[in-house]
This record gives C-alpha cells, sequence and structure tokens, in this order.
C-alpha cells in the first residue's frame, strides 16, 4: 500500500511543480557526473569498454543510492517513507515540465518572435535550431513532446510502478546517458555505444505501450484523429534509426494531420531521415499545444492503467 500511495502522490506532485529551478534534481547530478566521466574517459583507446564501464558505474550509483536513500526514510518511519519515495517518483517524472518548455515555444512564435522561439526550442532538442524557420520550430516541438511522452512520462512510470524508485531512478540514469553520450558521431560513437543501445532495450516495450495509449487517448478531444493516427501508426512506426522514437511520433503525425521528422541538423551536419506522417496540413503554432494537450491525455491513462496494475498485484499477493 505503501508503494501505491506515493506511485500517485509522486505523480500529482509533478502535475502540480514540474521542476522548479531552485530545487535539485537526480538528473542534473546524473548530468553534472556524466559530463565529468566523458571529458575523463572518452579518449585514446578502449572508448567502448569505458563507455560501457561508465554505464555500469551510474545503474550501480543511481540504483544503489536510491535504495538506500528509501531504505533509511522507512527504516525512521513509514510515513517519511512515503513522503521520500513520493518525492523520488516524481522527480523521475516530466509532465508539467515538458509541458512547460514546449509552452514557452508556444508562446514566442505567438507573439511572432521567431528569434526567441528557436532559443526556446533549443533547450529541448538536440538538433541545430539557428535557422528553423516557424514551421520548424513547431514541428521540432511537437517531435519532442511526442517522443518524451514516452521518454520523460510512460516509460518511468512503468519501471516505478515495477521497481519503485530504484528501477525509475535506474531508467533515468541510462536514458540521461543517451541524451548526452548517444551520438551515432565521430566523438561519441564508440564511447556512447552500450548506453544508446541499453536505451533501446529499456524503451523497447515502453515506447510501444506509449504509443496503444496515446492512440487510446486520442479520443479525448475533438483536435485528434484517433483512426488515423492507428493508420499511420501502423505505417511509419519504424521510420527512424531509433528502433523506439517513431513509435509516438507517428501516432502525434497521425492524430494532427501533419507531417513529422525529415532532415534535420545536428552539430552542423545534415541528417537525411525519412518523412513520418502525411502532408494533409502544415504545421502550425497550435499544434504544440494540441500536442500537450494529448500528451496529458496520454500521462492520465499510463496513471490509471499503473495504479491498477499496482492494486492488482497487491490483490493477489495479500498486500492490501
Amino acid at each position: 500500500m505503501n508503494h501505491l500511495i506515493a506511485f500517485v502522490s509522486g505523480f500529482i506532485l509533478d502535475l502540480l511543480f514540474g521542476d522548479p529551478h531552485f530545487m535539485p534534481h537526480p538528473v542534473k547530478v546524473m548530468g553534472s557526473l556524466i559530463g565529468f566521466l566523458t571529458k575523463k574517459l572518452n579518449n585514446g583507446s578502449g572508448r567502448k569498454a569505458k563507455g560501457f564501464l561508465m554505464m555500469l558505474f551510474l545503474i550501480v550509483f543511481s540504483g544503489g543510492m536510491s535504495f538506500l536513500i528509501l531504505f533509511f526514510a522507512y527504516d525512521l518511519n513509514q510515513y517519511f517513507g512515503i513522503v521520500v519515495e513520493a518525492v523520488m517518483t516524481y522527480q523521475c517524472l516530466a509532465i508539467k515540465q515538458l509541458r512547460r518548455e514546449s509552452m514557452l515555444v508556444y508562446r514566442e512564435l505567438k507573439k511572432n518572435d521567431l528569434t526567441n522561439g528557436r532559443k526556446a526550442v533549443s533547450m529541448i532538442v538536440g538538433r541545430d535550431t539557428d535557422k528553423l524557420n516557424e514551421e520548424g520550430v513547431t514541428k521540432a516541438a511537437v517531435e519532442t513532446v511526442a517522443e518524451n511522452t514516452s521518454d520523460g512520462i510512460i516509460a518511468p512510470m512503468i519501471f516505478l510502478a515495477i521497481g519503485g524508485p530504484v528501477l525509475g531512478m535506474i531508467y533515468k540514469a541510462v536514458n540521461t546517458m543517451d541524451s548526452m553520450v548517444g551520438y551515432r558521431n565521430e566523438e561519441f560513437g564508440e564511447f556512447g555505444f552500450f548506453p544508446a543501445k541499453t536505451d533501446d532495450v529499456l524503451n523497447y516495450l515502453p515506447a510501444r505501450i506509449s504509443a496503444v495509449f496515446m492512440i487510446s487517448a486520442c479520443s479525448t478531444g475533438r483536435d485528434f484523429d484517433a483512426k488515423n493516427a492507428y493508420r499511420i501508426w501502423k505505417r511509419d512506426r519504424r521510420k527512424h534509426a531509433s528502433p523506439n522514437s517513431a513509435q509516438t511520433e507517428a501516432v502525434a503525425a497521425g492524430a494532427l494531420h501533419v507531417q513529422l521528422a525529415g532532415d534535420a541538423s545536428y552539430f552542423g551536419e545534415i541528417h537525411h531521415k525519412e518523412f513520418i506522417g502525411d502532408p494533409d496540413r502544415t504545421p502550425e503554432t497550435e499544434d504544440i499545444k494540441r500536442m500537450n494537450d494529448l500528451m496529458y491525455a496520454t500521462a492520465f491513462l499510463g496513471e490509471i492503467i499503473s495504479v491498477l496494475g499496482i492494486a492488482a498485484v497487491m490483490l493477489l499477493s495479500g498486500a492490501c
């Protein structure tokens, strides 16, 4: 019962507060540690092995610290343990923060401020944004909300439901490593190999579950076409170098009747990508807002199903 209360409370905390800048966040600690280790290890020979060792260390560190914090919190007091677990659960999710940052892009574009729109979207995407037009900025924002509905919400939610903050933080560690060093270029191609592949494995099922949830969530609003979302997902879900990224992007493209993906510049180099979806209409600024609405509906559906799953396990095990 403690886990269920903390799981629901963490979800509510994320909906209410997001990630305040003044509050220490474990992902920032992970990022600093990854940056430090990358500078020390990503050189010379044996980079692939060094990348594997860094990943192993981050997994043990993140999981071990989470376990110890929870162990001592619950040992001190049951209710204190629930509070600590709820906060750790909250820190694994990114619902409000994803909306906050993507809607900043929306507000800048609504003010016809393309320069600041580019700056805002550069904070949430890895591609070069300095030459994007309004449509390009909009597409980038929609794509990152769609992809992070899986990576930042449903995937950690699944791991949290199964293994609490210990498994949730391990997932966040691997996902953060992938976002920082999982690039297929000369600098990170070898060093980031194992973090990238491990992230692909961890996200394989969650990405597909996220797509199913998102298709189902299309029924919550008139702006979304569930039938077309399913059609485009079935057709385009493999149109990405990653085995997972196109899953929710394809659903979003179909739901909104827009075409996403295509060529993009990373570190000054053009990467050729297949288009996802049909160009039924040109992406518009309002699509960022619509995508956020779909993200929220998907998150709520994921939470409800996760809670039912936890409750079912508790009933079967006689824990309640």
